[in-house]
């Protein structure tokens, strides 16, 4: 009761979520015969994790090519091939995103790189600018679905299932979801006269732009080709991913200084610094959980609402979604996996499919306030208030939650490309 209480409290009132986790735990450490070394033991068992290396390599990744001004090339291509129909530039947008979540693995670093260039020239078309940041900060919820993921590495970390499986499940999910997407975009943008660009499509304009940026739009097809291709592992691929945005970078844009590659590093050292000290204090966690066989007393007391495994997805992805309007990502991955994945195994449901169902839900947290962090982004970068954006972010939600509706009761969605593989 008092871990229970403290936890409550510790999570109502904003504290930093590595002491969310530990401070409860420490609590009864203190009130019981079990030797305090354990919390040291466990606290370094936590991040003596190898699969976590590709996180800060990946987010380095994506750090630099937006730096570089990599995202250029992509947009022009995208541009080339959609930028006249309804609603052209938004659709741009979309698969924009979709192409840089496959290099950063990161949903806000996905707003903020395509957004900065693609809010402002949305807007110069004559696109409202609530619209454009609504559509941008939509696009950048895929930059955590579509392979390679944060989310999904550290829930593989926790789950104890291959991170590389997880990385091939989000693919088709990925690719279903940007589609949704962008049918919501061109619907929204016909109905209320977007046009796209007048020019029509041009074949030489466009294989000009892929060979413009034939170095930068071979960077997602070196670092997941490398890992379906069975060349090497998610944790090489994030280094090879880091050496090749470097090389490219420096030696064939030659526009990004060593200035330029210190705030990249100083970013991705930001972003995972925190990431390694919960890490250590989420292991810790969950390990009290099993002790206390609190996963167990949460599984009786949800069964007794139902024990068929498609409602109980239902049920706990409603539960998801609220928790993703108040925890950041991470945190929701970190706390929820050790309680929910004992009953998820226990219903017969497939580990890697729940990690795609718990990304996805995941995804309506970053639009949803008062957290929303993408909404957060695309707000400052259109400089609105978050409320303006949050209003017309709305159909894009609502097409989210669609999509996370056909995965749960069509698993077959997330697995068909690990069946091929077996």
């Amino acid at each position: 009761m008092v871990f229970v209480l403290i936890f409550l409290t510790c999570l109502f009132l904003g504290v930093p979520i590595f002491a969310t986790l530990g401070v409860p735990v420490l609590v009864e450490l203190v009130m019981s015969p079990i030797p305090l070394a354990s919390l040291a033991h466990s606290l370094f068992d936590g991040v003596d994790k190898f699969p976590l290396l590709a996180i800060p390599c990946f987010v380095l990744t994506g750090a630099i090519m937006a730096r570089a001004g990599i995202t250029d090339d992509i947009v022009n291509v995208m541009r080339a091939v959609v930028g006249r129909a309804w609603g052209g530039l938004a659709i741009v947008t979309i698969l924009s995103c979709m192409f840089f979540a496959a290099i950063s693995g990161s949903g806000p670093g996905t707003v903020a790189a395509i957004g900065t260039l693609l809010i402002p020239a949305m807007q110069r078309d004559g696109y409202p600018r609530d619209f454009a940041a609504a559509v941008t900060s939509s696009g950048g919820t895929l930059g955590i679905l579509l392979p390679p993921s944060n989310p999904m590495i550290v829930y593989g970390v926790l789950a104890s299932v291959s991170i590389g499986d997880l990385f091939l499940a989000g693919l088709v999910p990925g690719i279903l979801m940007g589609a949704l997407l962008i049918g919501t975009t061109y619907l929204l943008s016909r109905r209320k006269g977007y046009r796209g660009n007048p020019v029509p499509f041009d074949a030489r304009t466009f294989l000009r732009s892929v060979w413009v940026g034939k170095f930068s739009l071979a960077t997602p097809f070196v670092v997941l080709g490398g890992i379906y291709g069975g060349i090497f592992t998610p944790v090489e691929a994030s280094v090879v991913a880091v050496v090749y945005a470097t090389l490219v970078a420096f030696a064939v844009k030659r526009n990004m200084g060593l200035s330029d590659f210190w705030l990249a590093l100083s970013e991705a050292s930001t972003v995972c610094g925190g990431l390694v000290v919960i890490m250590g204090t989420a292991v810790f966690f969950g390990e009290f959980l099993a002790l206390n066989q609190i996963p167990q007393k949460v599984a009786t007391a949800l069964m007794t609402v139902t024990s068929d495994p498609t409602l109980m997805l239902l049920l706990i992805s409603a539960i998801l979604i609220v928790l993703g309007m108040f925890m950041e990502t991470l945190s929701t991955i970190i706390i929820l996996t050790p309680i929910l994945l004992p009953l998820v195994r226990q219903l017969g449901i497939d580990p890697i499919h729940f990690g795609i169902i718990l990304v996805v839900t995941s995804e309506i947290g970053f639009l949803t306030p008062p957290l929303g962090v993408n909404l957060f982004v695309a707000s400052s970068i259109a400089q609105l208030r978050i409320e303006d954006v949050a209003r017309r972010v709305l159909p894009f939600i609502a097409t989210i939650i669609v999509g996370l509706l056909v995965l749960i009761w069509f698993p077959q969605i997330s697995l068909v490309l690990l069946e091929l593989k077996r």
